[in-house]
């Protein structure tokens, strides 16, 4: 946890990572799938590319639409959007386990998709972060 400000780790001790038992599934949104997609999106963003939603997979699924399936972690501690170091922190974790994260900031919470496989994988390192902060 090296670089982390005093507010970073107030922020990782005071985490409780919590498994949204959901799947979901980063997907791009096409006009023909748009309805669906984006009524169904837990977020969206726009790149130069198109637009990338996530959604419950088995939204996804309905859709034709493959893809990797992910488990959502919420990090339950209000998140600072100008803090330091939490979503260094936390990906940083994940990483020297081996297992591979997509970080979304939101406004009151951080939360981090992991591959569904890895989830409760991913939940003991982070619990163990927290214990460690």
């Amino acid at each position: 946890m090296d670089g982390l400000g005093r507010g970073g780790r107030t922020m990782i001790a005071a985490m409780a990572p919590r498994l949204d038992p959901r799947r979901w599934r980063f997907v791009l949104v096409q006009p023909d799938t748009a309805p669906q997609l984006l009524g169904a999106a837990i977020g969206t963003f726009r790149e130069d590319e198109g637009v990338t939603a996530i959604v419950p997979a088995d939204v996804a699924g309905e859709l034709g639409i493959e893809g990797p399936d992910f488990a959502r972690i919420t990090l339950t501690v209000h998140s600072d959007l100008e803090g330091v170091g939490l979503t260094s922190a936390v990906s940083g974790a994940l990483a020297n386990a081996g297992i591979a994260c997509n970080m979304i900031a939101a406004f009151h919470h951080d939360h981090a998709f992991v591959p569904c496989a890895r989830a409760a994988e991913a939940l003991d390192v982070l619990r163990a972060l927290v214990a460690g902060a």
